[in-house]
């Protein structure tokens, strides 16, 4: 089993190109699998030696042990996906994982920042400092154009068009997509761009070079955007649930609230689906009801 979970790894790295964090996934899920077979069975079988029952028992071990809805059926696909790659491989004669079902998902709307607060975070960073000029320039993308903040730490300078006011993002399996930029985060590129420090290692990239870099001149992490989002928000008196994604959350929100069809937001975020752009259309219909039971002299 560990062998085939190996090359099941390796054929996600080197065939599907998947990003880091997807393979780290992976190989948790997986070897949490491996670890639940050596306790429960006291050995670890072959692929092909498991069955559909095995996997049920695991997955209600899950269920009992409390894990979370989505972390379950996390885990089942990636055993279903193994189990593909294990069956091309010969590994396998069935996918014992294909007859399960996840469990049911909970609905939970994302926590946004209404207008009035997303310009209360944009004014926290300091204007008199590099990285205050840099949080705000940071700030200004990730809302402007939606950013997840993996995609926000790998933006490089060739990859922004000022003068065109769009920016091209590689998205989850480095697929890309060009976004608009609105005037205040074009402005806070180019005030920060001005005063922005670089390595000797990152000048030499050129337009590869990271556009937002700590202050060693090297490219940011996205921990180190998580940390400088609470600073901002203790400052600006915001929620501390807000966290980087919240900006992109907000700025679907604020697109449908304002008339954006959902077509186009989900071409701006990159989803896949449209059915994970939907989840935003409860969230403006809950904002909407929020407005009407104010405003409405007979609404309670």
């Amino acid at each position: 089993m560990n062998s085939a979970i190996a090359q099941f790894l390796r054929y996600m790295v080197n065939e599907r190109n998947a990003s880091e964090l997807t393979i780290k996934s992976y190989r948790e899920d997986l070897f949490s699998f491996v670890e639940w077979l050596d306790v429960t069975r006291g050995n670890v079988p072959a692929p092909a030696e498991l069955s559909p029952q095995d996997l049920r028992a695991f997955q209600a071990a899950l269920q009992q042990a409390d894990y979370a809805r989505t972390s379950i059926a996390r885990k089942l696909a990636a055993l279903r996906s193994f189990y593909k790659f294990a069956m091309r491989e010969g590994l396998a004669s069935s996918n014992p994982a294909k007859p399960l079902r996840n469990p049911r998902r909970q609905r939970k709307l994302p926590h946004v920042l209404s207008g009035d607060e997303i310009g209360r975070l944009l004014l926290a960073p300091p204007p008199d400092k590099v990285d205050g000029l840099r949080d705000r320039a940071i700030l200004e993308t990730m809302y402007s154009a939606g950013l997840r903040v993996s995609e926000l730490v790998g933006l490089q300078d060739g990859d922004l068009d000022l003068s065109e006011g769009i920016v091209r993002v590689r998205g989850k399996g480095r697929k890309e997509r060009i976004c608009p930029l609105g005037s205040f985060a074009m402005k806070a590129i180019q005030i920060y761009a001005a005063k922005r420090q670089r390595s000797p290692e990152a000048n030499s990239l050129g337009r590869a070079a990271p556009v937002f870099v700590n202050r060693f001149g090297n490219q940011l992490t996205t921990r180190s955007i998580g940390r400088m989002l609470e600073k901002h928000l203790t400052t600006a008196r915001l929620d501390s649930r807000t966290s980087p994604h919240t900006l992109r959350h907000s700025f679907a929100t604020h697109l449908l609230d304002r008339g954006a069809d959902i077509r186009s937001v989900q071409e701006l975020l990159g989803h896949k689906s449209l059915a994970t752009t939907q989840i935003y259309t409860h969230v403006s219909a809950a904002s909407l009801r929020q407005v009407y039971e104010k405003a409405h002299p007979r609404a309670v």
